[in-house]
């Protein structure tokens, strides 16, 4: 909720001027980021087949899929600022 409050604070108070467009956009991602996480956790629960892989969620095919999910968010991340402080720099 923290990462999602500063998202709505450097949109709708600070209308993303200056360095709070890549803080909108980081702080976006990072609250997904988090419901695909939880995504993940509540997946090795209740998936019968993911559930006998890692019963305990302690497991190395956990900590693998966590890993994968935390990597394509870094990148999402990554790209994301770039594109939209370019692309509403041009459009200014």
């Amino acid at each position: 909720m923290a990462a999602l409050a500063i998202a709505i604070l450097a949109r709708y108070a600070f209308h993303l001027a200056g360095g709070w467009r890549r803080t909108y956009v980081i702080d976006s991602v990072i609250g997904l980021y988090l419901n695909v996480f939880v995504l993940v956790v509540q997946s090795f629960e209740k998936v019968p087949a993911l559930k006998r892989m890692a019963p305990t969620q302690s497991e190395p095919s956990f900590l693998v899929a966590q890993i994968a999910v935390l990597v394509v968010f870094i990148a999402l991340a990554i790209i994301s600022a770039k594109k939209f402080s370019r692309h509403t720099a041009l459009s200014a």
